[in-house]
């Protein structure tokens, strides 16, 4: 019913910038609060980022002033710019969705992650 879709993963060098979006889309009546998380290998997935219908955003202490989430409602995207990225910030990032179908359920949806890698 309701499909995300990430994309702008990479390689990047140690200090670069990657930006992620995630695209929602399929029977949607309203999205509420939109995140990032991260899956480093062997470990748990973990909240990046957090933000509201309304804008209002939190983050992960290792992501402060390094990471910006935002949203564009009308195009039912999510961004997560990446900046001053280190070794350790190397996961696959993953995007969810609190999303209000149609038909009135609402499904906490997740995309299929997309690979960021910061190696030199």
């Amino acid at each position: 019913q309701v499909q995300l879709v990430e994309s702008g993963g990479g390689l990047v060098q140690p200090g670069g910038s990657l930006r992620l979006s995630c695209a929602a889309s399929g029977s949607i009546f309203s999205i509420y609060a939109m995140a990032w998380y991260q899956q480093a290998p062997g470990k748990q997935r973990e909240l990046v980022a957090h933000i509201t219908s309304g804008g209002s955003t939190n983050y992960a202490d290792s992501v402060k002033g390094r990471f910006t989430i935002s949203r564009d409602n009308a195009k039912n995207t999510v961004y997560l710019q990446m900046n001053s990225l280190k070794p350790e910030d190397t996961a696959v990032y993953y995007c969810h969705a609190d999303v209000t179908v149609v038909a009135g359920t609402l499904l906490g949806c997740w995309g299929r992650g997309t690979q960021v890698t910061v190696s030199s």
